[in-house]
């Protein structure tokens, strides 16, 4: 990533497809990615999570319907993602290197990191329990502490309602971005879905695009920001 051109990165919990009007439908999903008009868009519950995870996505539509292609964060042919975390890249972003980081805590949770050129993205879909989270938070710190250093940006469904408490680890070493209520997406009252980035980066939170009608594609609002190299 050149410095000056930014890029758009989204970060959006799909809930493998089911809306709002608890209907599975893909394209409607697919639609929503693409009206974000991302470089990078980070998904949450991409697979299913029964068996062997296969993907809530058709791999042969995704790129036809948003221009982006799924980047190899899987250990498998079958599921999108690792822990149903995926990402999704214009076909000019490649991955260099791609981590996998399986989380402490009660539930079976996963987080991505994958470097592309100039800057690592990661992928975050934490726990249910405040105490997990902490918990997965360091570990998450600890293991990028452990990789060659890269502007970093940590995106995703954080599971954390409180504005004030929960994040402080992170919160040592990353400025987090709390956007605004994104859960439930018919009536917003919880900021679950977040951002934290190193110094190296300036990030700017953008607007979502305004869905037109009908029922949302997840119970779930997508967030979006403008990533920079300071």
């Amino acid at each position: 990533m050149q410095e000056q051109t930014p890029l758009r990165i989204a970060s959006y919990n799909i809930r493998a497809g089911l809306g709002t009007d608890l209907r599975r439908d893909p394209l409607r999903v697919l639609n929503a990615v693409n009206a974000l008009d991302a470089d990078v868009v980070a998904l949450q519950e991409a697979d299913f999570r029964m068996g062997s995870r296969p993907s809530a996505l058709p791999r042969e539509l995704i790129e036809t319907h948003t221009n982006l292609r799924p980047l190899p964060v899987a250990d498998n042919d079958i599921s999108l993602g690792w822990h149903g975390i995926a990402l999704l890249a214009r076909p000019n972003i490649s991955a260099e290197n791609v981590h996998r980081y399986p989380l402490p805590g009660l539930e079976p949770r996963g987080a991505i990191a994958v470097d592309l050129p100039n800057l690592r993205v990661v992928g975050v879909h934490l726990g249910l329990l405040r105490r997990s989270r902490r918990s997965q938070l360091d570990h998450i710190r600890e293991e990028l502490d452990a990789l060659p250093p890269l502007p970093t940006i940590i995106l995703g469904d954080f599971n954390e309602w409180s504005q004030r408490v929960g994040l402080g680890r992170l919160a040592r070493r990353y400025t987090i971005l709390t956007p605004g209520r994104t859960f439930p997406s018919s009536l917003p009252l919880g900021a679950l879905d977040r951002i934290a980035h190193c110094e190296r980066l300036d990030v700017r939170m953008l607007n979502i695009p305004r869905k037109s009608k009908g029922r949302h594609a997840s119970d779930h609002l997508p967030i979006l920001a403008e990533v920079q190299v300071a």
